[in-house]
């Protein structure tokens, strides 16, 4: 297992899990040997429990912690309810193709709203064209907003299939000329834009920050929508009152 899959809080809480089960089966049997006769569900809370325990010395976020605790007994739950096994499978193949590497990136699916397209139109350059790239595109709402102004190019990157696929219709069905990248932000060459937007999650924004600094031109500019980075404060930040939410820029 490769140093930087290891880091990633998903992999720890699930390493964490495998490293409960033989604890559990210790207890089980101890307790089995007292004549106390464990049940399923007994072994299911116990589970979790150690689980919890293992997680929270890992020093791992306090809702991986409740994950933990919380894990084995929902599936003795989900077991009880008699459900047909090829839901778990659907559910499963939903999830990953619109979740895809959330484990490794760290960054969920945020969508940004029509109150952050406006104030990322209102920030670009006018009276040129831009070039502008949306990190992470999600369903491509901010993408098809901004190619239908004047002079916007306007490009979106997303690693999950589901939510790529989706915003690749909607441009195509809409004949809207922006354009639906699938694939690795990080693969980019950030000095292609005059803008890059990010709605990511506060895990990736030190990562961006680097990468931006080395690779965007100057003139260019990178907008983070809620998150802001530790490295360096932005040229400008714009409170959006209705969503109580901030959008940082840097100049560079």
């Amino acid at each position: 297992m490769s140093v930087r899959l290891l880091r990633a809080p998903s992999v720890r809480a699930l390493l964490c899990q495998l490293a409960a089960f033989p604890l559990t089966l210790l207890a089980v049997y101890l307790l089995a040997r007292a004549g106390l006769q464990p049940s399923y569900l007994h072994a299911a809370l116990l589970q979790g429990l150690f689980a919890a325990i293992l997680t929270w010395r890992w020093r791992l976020a306090s809702w991986w912690i409740a994950i933990g605790l919380l894990f084995a007994p929902a599936l003795y739950a989900a077991n009880g309810l008699a459900l047909p096994s090829w839901l778990f499978l659907a559910v499963f193949l939903f999830m990953l193709v619109l979740y895809w590497s959330t484990f490794r990136t760290q960054v969920p699916y945020y969508p940004s709203g029509k109150s952050a397209w406006a104030a990322v139109a209102g920030q670009l350059p006018q009276g040129r064209e831009v070039k502008l790239i949306d990190i992470g595109s999600g369903l491509g709402g901010l993408v098809l907003d901004l190619a239908r102004r004047p002079g916007v190019q306007a490009t979106g990157i997303e690693l999950a299939p589901l939510p790529w696929l989706a915003s690749w219709l909607r441009a195509r069905l809409s004949g809207s000329p922006a354009v639906f990248i699938r694939g690795d932000y990080e693969l980019l060459e950030f000095g292609a834009y005059d803008a890059v937007f990010a709605y990511l999650s506060p895990a990736a924004m030190t990562a961006l920050w680097r990468k931006a600094k080395r690779e965007m031109r100057p003139g260019s500019m990178l907008m983070s929508y809620e998150f802001t980075v530790s490295e360096a404060s932005p040229s400008m930040s714009l409170y959006l009152q209705d969503t109580g939410r901030t959008l940082y820029i840097w100049h560079f």
